[in-house]
């Protein structure tokens, strides 16, 4: 068994740079060590980083009984349960992928797009004009919306007021940086037994399962087309339908999953153009025409160069050989979404924005990994890049926007996720 090599620091310190820098440190790394390196992060235990496009395929296609990515995934676990398809492994995880992949395809998800272009008016017409403007609480607040709607199915009124500030709550919280400085002393485990976690978990937990016993006494279930309508129905292999504690940690993965990452990426995309006056013009001119290619390109090279997650993870259950190097059971090896982003040879300049590199180009299904890859890519990526083209479109279609000031905005970490330091600022015209 031969570990790659790998920075010699306390792995305390190497936690520290992971967490307070983390492209920074990947950065040294990849440069001092190379493609394949190892690195150690408290209650992670030892990750292997893969850089290399070979070696992400390796990882994507292995074996899913020996690349464990719900081992991978226990981060998660405080906020989305046991149940939740990102922490389960083999047998189990392809059971649950196939019950939640329908909603997710085809022309019921593109019946999603009514719905994400409203909600987008609606919020964008509230912005204010002519004055410093956040964006990122702004398309949170945005992409929020559109997940409750289209996962709960409830409309306007009372109970979409009670679930939206319950969620906003516990999603605060989540992002909070005393929970992230938490899990990582305690590890995710003992961090959810505290009893201020589960407290907080309470009231969200209340609301969903309310939602999910009113759903079951309805009586119009295929007429909906709302995600936990769809859920309610569906059945395991054997016959079963999905249980309530099935259906609460499916809502939350999906709720959190499909509001953060979007919200992040809108709001990086628009730094991007606003900084990039040529290129706005052209995506404004474009939308306003109809037309939507380079609306595609942008959304793919915002997620190139600004990756909402910068890696994915999978724990190996027996050893297998990377890069030259026999890794042992127990390491999790983490192809590197950032770097391999980064790419000189597969990305001509690859720290400028240039969505024309899309253009005509279908991604790599190895050098272009934002939703990860394998039987692992992430379920709602369809959902996702949708949403991300119809608010950009609905942006770009009303608005004239301009950057608060002329130097782009760094990069920050908000628990797992990538953000922009200032929140995306900008000014509306």
């Amino acid at each position: 068994m031969s570990l790659p090599p790998g920075p010699s620091a306390p792995r305390a310190l190497q936690t520290l740079r992971w967490g307070v820098r983390p492209m920074r440190f990947m950065r040294d790394c990849h440069e001092r060590y190379g493609d394949v390196f190892t690195v150690k992060i408290a209650q992670e235990g030892t990750w292997v980083m893969l850089a290399d496009p070979e070696h992400v395929k390796q990882v994507f296609t292995g074996d899913p009984r020996v690349f464990h990515a719900g081992e991978g995934n226990q981060i998660l676990l405080p906020l989305v349960g046991d149940r939740s398809v990102l922490l389960l492994d083999e047998g189990e995880h392809m059971r649950e992928r196939k019950l939640l992949l329908p909603p997710f395809h085809g022309k019921r998800m593109e019946r999603y797009g009514e719905l994400m272009r409203g909600i987008a008016e609606q919020e964008i017409a509230r912005w204010p004009r002519g004055e410093r403007l956040e964006l990122h609480p702004r398309m949170q607040a945005l992409t929020l919306e559109v997940i409750i709607r289209a996962v709960l199915g409830v409309e306007e009124g009372p109970r979409l007021d009670r679930i939206r500030s319950v969620l906003q709550d516990l999603l605060r919280d989540v992002m909070d940086i005393r929970s992230a400085a938490l899990i990582a002393m305690l590890g995710p485990q003992r961090f959810r037994r505290l009893p201020m976690v589960r407290k907080a978990m309470v009231p969200s937990d209340d609301v969903l399962f309310e939602e999910i016993a009113r759903r079951r006494e309805e009586g119009d279930l295929e007429e909906r087309e709302d995600i936990l309508s769809l859920l309610i129905q569906a059945r395991h292999e054997d016959g079963r339908p999905m249980s309530d504690r099935e259906l609460r940690d499916e809502l939350v993965t999906l709720l959190v999953a499909g509001h953060e990452t979007t919200a992040t990426a809108l709001s990086w995309a628009v730094e991007r153009l606003v900084r990039h006056p040529e290129k706005l013009a052209r995506l404004q001119g474009e939308v306003r025409e109809g037309k939507g290619e380079y609306l595609e390109a942008v959304v793919r090279e915002t997620l190139r160069l600004r990756p909402v997650l910068p890696l994915v993870v999978r724990r190996l259950t027996e050893p297998v050989e990377i890069g030259g190097h026999e890794l042992p059971a127990g390491v999790s090896v983490t192809p590197c979404i950032y770097l391999v982003h980064r790419r000189e040879d597969v990305y001509p300049e690859p720290h400028a924005f240039r969505p024309e590199r899309f253009l005509g180009q279908t991604p790599g299904t190895y050098t272009w990994i934002p939703f990860g890859g394998g039987v692992r890519r992430c379920l709602g990526a369809s959902f996702a890049l949708f949403e991300m083209e119809q608010v950009l479109a609905a942006v770009m279609e009303r608005l004239e926007l301009d950057p608060v000031r002329p130097e782009a905005e760094r990069v920050s970490r908000r628990q797992i996720t990538l953000t922009p330091r200032r929140g995306a600022e900008v000014v509306v015209a």
